[in-house]
């Protein structure tokens, strides 16, 4: 017996948004509004400030009449496959709450589930903040590992940070991570007080917007200019050069 499979109608559009008030056409491409113009359903991490991109986006739909589903911490997993019932006959939108869908972002499990469901995924240009700190760093683009947020209790996250400077050094592999923005300050503090002082230390704070500051010296350096990141999206890059 041959099994037939229907092909879905509908594609799982991935939308990027900006970075902090970044102006919306020095960061999203100008097709995206074209692509995005006929769609009008949506997951999204917070649904006013998914209306407020897409105003950003000049899209020609009526914000009034789109569809948005909410996809958050406190979204239940049974919910999810409901999400994407409307793909068998129109496109759906994930767009990100910052950056790029499903990097460091709650959207990679919609992803691998049209996936299962044989939608067709397409992923749209936009800015990263990771990979644009990694740009600029001047630390191993070659072989480098996004570890996400580090531990928050102290003792942890000290060791967290020891284990990452000593596989930068043994594997010549750059690491990127991130904290709460509220908790920058702390992170950074405890940098400082654990790695080799020629530890190079890259700062990525505000990308793509007018506070932007990037900038990438060794961990003594940062110890006497240590900047106030408080409440500032911020990646941080670490790499002990051999």
């Amino acid at each position: 017996m041959v099994e037939i499979l229907i092909q879905m109608k509908g594609r799982l559009f991935l939308i990027p948004s900006t970075l902090g008030n970044s102006h919306v056409d020095h960061v999203i491409p100008e097709n995206i509004k074209t692509i995005i113009s006929n769609i009008k359903h949506y997951i999204v991490e917070n649904e006013r400030t998914a209306r407020r991109m897409l105003i950003k986006l000049g899209i020609s739909v009526p914000i009034d009449e789109l569809v948005f589903y909410l996809l958050d911490k406190h979204t239940k997993g049974s919910k999810i496959p409901d999400y994407l019932e409307i793909a068998k006959s129109e496109d759906i939108g994930l767009l990100s709450e910052a950056g790029v869908p499903a990097v460091a972002d709650p959207g990679s499990e919609i992803v691998s589930l049209a996936h299962e469901k044989k939608i067709k995924v397409i992923p749209l240009v936009g800015p990263s903040s990771i990979l644009l700190a990694l740009m600029a760093s001047g630390l191993n683009g070659q072989n480098f590992a996004f570890v996400g947020y580090l531990p928050i209790k102290r003792p942890e996250r000290i060791k967290k940070i020891k284990q990452l400077e000593n596989r930068s050094y043994t594997e010549d592999q750059t690491q990127v991570f991130i904290e709460a923005p509220y908790r920058n300050n702390q992170l950074l503090n405890d940098i400082l007080a654990s790695c080799n002082t020629l530890t190079h230390l890259c700062i990525a704070s505000e990308i793509t917007t007018e506070k932007e500051f990037i900038k990438t010296n060794v961990i003594d350096y940062w110890q006497k200019n240590r900047p106030d990141l408080n409440k500032k999206p911020t990646i941080f890059i670490l790499h002990q050069k051999r």
